[in-house]
């Protein structure tokens, strides 16, 4: 009787791929030999030294290691497509081409300086061998080539070597492993707390695609207005330019119309889009260097708000623009979103929606914050490789911390009044906004990198009317 096929081994069960010595011999004969490329030192290579430097002065005598990770399944045998640990990326300037389960080790001396470092990678398999045409993780046959030892090492500036020559060293430090390290984590994360010159022009390229993102979207509305999946399209409209001009989007996109932008999430986007809504979109485009926008624009879906609309809109952009008129170096993280709520509070207080009595100034008391029913979340948070970057950061040096030149992050406050929400305005109920623009601190204060897409209600018609009628 034969015996019972392995569980893991059962999805061979459709390959008829032949694997005979005869056919390997075959199959791995008369191929045109592919010429050397010169590679030359990246850009980033550099900075990313530089930053492999400040890591290692933190660890003394350690020895570092850190995962690019594995491919993650999304249906059986499928993955998505794979993005490496924003660690990995950050230290080793490796974007979107990075080979999955790449490993970056550094050897730290007793006095913090680099003794040794190294990429290990996996290498293309011969074409004499089956992985070749055989294996649809990595056979070149089915996903491609996968650059040399050399070449990788040349772009990169970092000594290369076969993964399958890599142990583990004893003692080791890990990251974007199972068991990270807390403290390698900790460091990683506060090392991109600001940006470098490098760092700063990927995410001003970000932003760039991401602002052909939102035009595009303008251009698709009336084609959404009355679709039964009108959010749909307004999603996959900003999608096409994220794979046109970057890598991929940084985040799932919202798309939120009508009553749907009052779930902050909102992500299913399968709703339809009527003339009259708002739509309020959340997207970023994330560029080949795998930095990431964060951008959120509330748009009249038919180009002009109603006096509700604009009236909440414009509630919203004035706590915006508090933000903006506080941001400088010095001033600390926490006080921005202080700031924005104070605009929120003597909103709500001004509309009458405050329990009776309680002032503005009585509600912004951290016992008490009614105002905050209608904007749950934060003001701002840090962006970068990732969209909510520097999390693993301490608390005293990211929301306790001071503004420092070359730190980039959000300013993003909102109002959001469901439509079943029974202290809200019965006016504004189902009326949800969000404006989210990038910034950078500057010597002085702060360049807004996403000024290009309008924020007044004003300018956004005059910007939709345009942009509809092809100019």
């Amino acid at each position: 009787m034969e015996e019972d096929q392995k569980l893991e081994d059962r999805n061979s069960n459709r390959s008829r791929t032949p694997h005979s010595a005869k056919f390997l011999d075959y199959m791995g004969g008369n191929w045109q030999i592919k010429p050397s490329a010169e590679v030359a030192l990246g850009v980033v290579a550099p900075f990313a030294r530089a930053r492999r430097e400040r890591l290692a002065a933190q660890f003394a005598d350690k020895t570092l290691v850190i995962h690019a990770g594995s491919p993650k399944p999304r249906s059986n045998d499928t993955d998505y497509r794979f993005r490496a640990h924003s660690a990995f990326t950050h230290l080793t300037g490796w974007g979107s081409a990075t080979v999955p389960e790449s490993i970056l080790v550094i050897q730290a001396t007793p006095d913090g300086n680099i003794a040794a470092e190294a990429l290990y990678l996996r290498p293309t398999a011969g074409r004499g061998t089956d992985e070749f045409f055989a294996n649809a993780a990595i056979g070149e046959f089915w996903v491609g080539s996968r650059p040399g030892l050399d070449e990788v090492s040349a772009q990169l500036g970092i000594p290369t070597h076969d993964l399958a020559s890599f142990s583990l060293p004893a003692a080791a430090v890990q990251l974007g492993a199972e068991n990270d390290d807390s403290k390698l984590a900790e460091a990683a994360s506060e090392l991109r707390l600001v940006k470098d010159s490098y760092e700063i022009e990927q995410m001003r390229q970000a932003v760039a695609a991401s602002v052909a993102g939102f035009e595009n979207i303008v251009r698709t509305l009336p084609a959404a207005i009355g679709h039964h999946r009108g959010e749909r399209l307004v999603e996959t409209a900003f999608f096409a330019k994220a794979r046109e001009l970057g890598n991929d989007l940084g985040y799932d996109t919202i798309a939120a119309a009508g009553d749907h932008a009052n779930t902050l999430h909102w992500i299913v986007n399968d709703g339809p889009v009527a003339d009259g809504q708002l739509i309020l979109v959340d997207a970023g485009v994330e560029v080949d260097s795998l930095y990431t926008a964060d951008v959120t624009r509330t748009l009249p879906a038919g180009g002009i708000f109603s006096a509700d609309q604009r009236e909440v809109y414009e509630a919203v952009r004035e706590a915006a623009d508090a933000v903006f008129a506080l941001a400088k170096p010095g001033i600390k993280f926490r006080d921005l979103h202080a700031e924005a709520m104070k605009v929120i509070a003597n909103k709500c207080f001004e509309w009458g929606i405050l329990p009776a009595g309680v002032t503005a100034a009585e509600s912004l008391d951290p016992e008490n914050q009614f105002h905050r029913r209608w904007m749950v979340h934060g003001t701002s948070h840090h962006l970068g490789l990732d969209v909510h970057d520097c999390a693993q950061a301490r608390k005293e040096m990211y929301l306790d911390s001071e503004l420092k030149p070359g730190m980039v992050f959000t300013i993003e406050p909102g109002l959001y009044f469901h439509s079943d929400d029974l202290l809200a305005p019965e006016r504004f109920r189902g009326i949800g906004v969000r404006i989210e623009d990038d910034v950078l601190v500057t010597e002085t204060g702060v360049e807004n990198l996403t000024a290009a897409l309008p924020r007044t209600a004003v300018a956004v018609e005059r910007w939709m009317a345009e942009l509809q009628q092809g100019k």
